[in-house]
């Protein structure tokens, strides 16, 4: 009878877990029921089927020693307008190892960002020790979010059932899957630590935190509650600690995936302007008590902003009836912001708060920014006051040494010395866009506008706005 009877609850206990995993329906087991034994065996019968490794190489894009400069280059950059980077002979491709998981029969995987990122081939591994590897293209990928969709070729392949982030509870038996260090499919269980951490760092959403293992090559696995639904995608781990490591919410990466899809990125709110950050000097210089906002350093000529009235060298304090500390929350903030939207802010004016309303764009495809060729000698005309600088009007042999936009007219710094010029940051190829709030056209006009004390210039560099504060004494 005792050995009937253990059979029976073994019979029930493989029912009652086959069911966990099985029906859609189901709400998982009650608090205080006994967990069935082979819970994360069946989980990892159900999970690893659609786990996928993922391998991918990037080939360093090196120069060559300088001086070299094959004239097929110069040809294919006049015809193309590319800026070609040849490989060195010996650059060896660079690999690397992630996890991914199908979410779809016809191939479609979601895996992180920095798994992929900057890769010129994706393979992936179905079944740990196959020989048989899937070239996987991009359909979308998002660097701020860490999320990537790619796809291979397939039918009738094994998935997964996405859950539901915000269901899932502190002390919550969680599981990760990946492949960490390489070494192929595995398993590891924790519990769900903590829900909401906040680390922009990381990412824009607040992440889960479990104690599940994660390790290098875990990231974009799925973290799995015990009714065999995704929770989160696997990303970071505190390198500091043990038994922290972050996840994904899925909720937030449900909300994302088709746009990934049908846009190939995530759209992001614009307000086409150039932001810079306060320090005690530059918030001196404004009239401000404090550092916190963002100051406004250039403004796009009918972009968002200028509709909206905002100016130069105003400070935004509120976004969205969200305070503002610094730059990069104005841009999260504006990022995040939906398409088309009629937004209030308020900004810093002289002295006076003042409210607007602004509505936001999508932000252009961004270019890659140019980067700086060796430093020529130029003569122009020294900065007075010892201050170790020299600026130029432009001619189209500044705008090419520095790699500036034709219709760039404004002075143009060509040379800084030790000084104080370089030690309040001023580097070679700034331009120059007015001094102490009054605009310069001319190097002449930048002579003329340093005065004795705390100066502020408003500078472009490489496609960015910056303040400098330079003292004469």
């Amino acid at each position: 009878m005792k050995k009937q009877m253990k059979s029976f609850f073994i019979v029930v206990t493989l029912m009652i877990t086959t069911s966990v995993f099985a029906s859609e329906k189901t709400n998982g087991l009650k608090f205080g029921d006994p967990l069935p034994a082979n819970a994360f065996i069946e989980l990892a019968r159900v999970i690893n089927p659609a786990v996928v490794n993922i391998s991918t190489k990037t080939v360093p894009k090196q120069r060559f020693p300088r001086g070299y400069r094959d004239p097929f280059f110069d040809m294919l950059e006049q015809m193309y307008g590319l800026r070609m980077q040849p490989q060195l002979p010996n650059a060896r491709p660079q690999m690397s190892l992630g996890t991914g998981f199908i979410i779809r029969e016809d191939g479609l995987i979601v895996t992180n960002n920095h798994v992929i990122a900057g890769a010129d081939e994706i393979e992936v591994q179905l079944i740990e020790k196959s020989d048989k590897f899937y070239q996987a293209k991009v359909i979308g990928s998002d660097d701020r979010t860490d999320i990537a969709l790619i796809k291979i070729e397939g039918k009738n392949l094994p998935t997964v059932q996405l859950g539901s982030s915000s269901d899932t509870q502190v002390g919550e038996w969680v599981a990760a899957f990946g492949n960490p260090y390489g070494n192929g499919h595995t398993m590891t269980k924790g519990i769900i630590s903590a829900k909401g951490r906040d680390i922009n760092e990381i990412n824009k959403f607040p992440l889960l935190q479990t104690d599940a293992p994660i390790n290098p090559g875990n990231s974009g696995g799925p973290l799995v509650n015990l009714k065999g639904q995704v929770v989160g995608v696997n990303s970071a781990i505190d390198a500091r600690a043990q038994g922290i490591g972050f996840a994904i919410p899925i909720d937030e990466v449900k909300a994302i995936l088709p746009q990934l899809e049908k846009l190939g990125k995530i759209k992001k709110g614009y307000l086409g302007v150039g932001l810079a950050d306060l320090d005690p000097q530059a918030a001196m210089a404004l009239g401000l008590k404090d550092t916190e906002g963002a100051v406004i350093a250039q403004v796009e000529k009918n972009g968002p902003a200028a509709k909206a009235g905002i100016l130069t060298y105003d400070v935004i304090t509120e976004f969205n009836s969200k305070k503002i500390k610094n730059s990069s929350e104005l841009r999260d903030a504006v990022a995040d912001a939906s398409i088309g939207s009629s937004i209030p802010l308020k900004v810093i004016r002289e002295g006076k708060t003042k409210s607007l309303q602004v509505v936001v764009s999508e932000r252009p495809d961004s270019s890659t920014p140019k980067k700086q060729r060796d430093q020529k000698k130029f003569t122009g005309t020294k900065a007075p006051h010892d201050l170790g600088f020299t600026v130029v009007d432009p001619n189209p042999v500044v705008r090419k040494e520095f790699d500036l936009e034709d219709d760039v007219t404004k002075p143009v710094v060509v040379e800084v010395e030790r000084g104080p010029a370089a030690l309040a940051g001023l580097m070679a190829g700034d331009v120059i866009l007015d001094i102490n709030r009054k605009e310069v056209s001319t190097a002449s006009d930048v002579t003329k506008g340093l005065k004795k004390g705390t100066n502020t210039l408003r500078v472009a560099r490489q496609g960015s706005i910056v303040f400098i504060m330079i003292e004469v004494r």
